[in-house]
């Protein structure tokens, strides 16, 4: 693709996502079968109303079938996806008269496109990993071929991606029940690059589905600092009751009250989450920072000196400034204060229509600060998961 986007002041190129190559692949196999002939190149308008045109690969065909390839450029976003191959073989089928549209294109998914092994996902337990909107791609684009060529019979495409099952480790999918390949993905049928709604969507669908197996309690962690710290808080909170929501906390929050969970326990160094305790619910650096700011005005508050202030301001690490508070006899009640703020403004974004709690902690200090219903909700998170709900 040659349309670009500006981001962080760098000139992104957009690029396609598996969807779209499975439909595209899927529309020239339909016509290659249909009409008896070759075709190097297919067109393909996207959900976005971007359109493409792409190469077709490797074709294979049979008395009764045509399989094609079209290839994932993924632009200048970094995805393990990029530059697979992505196949669709479609085929007759031997019935008269299907009942509806759906009927007549039946879709399935072959090697390398993971199979839905448990409940709360788009697609139900036992379907292929291909979400709704590239089926609804693959469909109208097989019926517009149909429609050309004058066929009223039924179809089969099989998407087939056979790097899939390799990929998949690489991939969210083994945590959210998708097992022995990758999804087929894509609402717009455009990779925007460095999006943050990818992740955010995959914090949907695993929070989505945890609620969906029977957990009313959410154990949240932004990264991998609350992952490790979890082997040693205790409680009986495992990595398998854990959603990482990266710097998306907000957004995670949102998916809780949208969901229906009951309540939501929150673990994370202070380095993000004293952030929390200015109402910025995505922490990420370039959203915003700051760290040193917070950590001081509550110092200042409970009356720090300027000169322990200053070091404060000038110090590079969250836990660099708690050596001042430590030294200064300050570090719990600035912690206190600052627990109660992060604490404010979770109850803010979810509008107390879930019980709420935070756990923030220092690799070099431990336990900093957690609100008072911590040991209740851990205690409701770990019996889920020891009474045999599934991560």
């Amino acid at each position: 693709m040659e349309q670009f986007i500006y981001k962080n002041h760098k000139k992104l190129r957009y690029g396609h996502t598996t969807g779209s190559c499975a439909a595209a692949a899927a529309k020239a196999a339909a016509y290659m079968l249909l009409s008896g002939k070759e075709t190097a190149y297919v067109d393909l308008m996207t959900p976005k109303q971007i359109p493409l045109h792409l190469h077709v690969l490797d074709t294979m065909r049979t008395q009764e079938s045509v399989s094609c390839a079209v290839r994932k450029d993924g632009g200048d976003d970094p995805d393990v996806t990029n530059g697979i191959l992505v196949y669709a073989k479609v085929s007759y089928i031997k019935e008269e008269k299907a009942s509806d549209e759906c009927g007549r294109v039946r879709i399935d998914g072959g090697k390398g496109v993971g199979r839905v092994t448990k409940p709360g996902l788009e697609q139900p337990v036992g379907a292929a990993a291909i979400n709704k909107v590239p089926r609804l791609m693959i469909r109208e684009n097989v019926l517009e071929v149909c429609a050309r060529f004058g066929y009223t019979g039924c179809l089969k495409v099989v998407i087939s991606i056979p790097e899939g099952e390799a990929l998949a480790d690489k991939t969210f999918n083994p945590r959210l029940g998708i097992l022995g390949g990758i999804s087929v993905l894509g609402t717009s049928g455009i990779v925007e690059p460095m999006s943050e709604q990818a992740l955010i969507d995959t914090i949907r669908v695993e929070i989505r589905q945890k609620l969906s197996n029977g957990s009313q309690y959410l154990l949240i962690v932004p990264g991998n600092y609350g992952i490790d710290f979890l082997e040693t808080y205790g409680h009986g909170l495992t990595l398998q009751d854990a959603v990482k929501c990266s710097n998306f906390i907000g957004e995670a929050l949102d998916a809780a009250v949208e969901f229906g969970a009951k309540g939501v326990l929150l673990m994370g160094h202070i380095g993000k989450f004293v952030k929390l305790a200015g109402g910025i619910m995505n922490t990420h650096s370039h959203n915003a920072d700051t760290r040193m700011e917070l950590l001081s005005v509550h110092a200042a508050l409970l009356g720090a000196p300027v000169s322990l202030l200053t070091r404060m301001m000038d110090s590079v690490t969250t836990d660099d400034a708690l050596k001042y508070l430590q030294e200064a006899g300050l570090m719990e009640p600035v912690m206190g204060r600052l627990t109660d703020r992060m604490a404010f403004y979770v109850n803010q974004r979810v509008q107390n229509r879930l019980e709420s709690g935070i756990v923030t902690f220092s690799k070099v200090y431990g336990v900093l600060g957690q609100t008072e219903n911590v040991p209740k909700l851990a205690e409701k998170i770990a019996a889920w998961h020891t009474a045999g709900g599934q991560a």
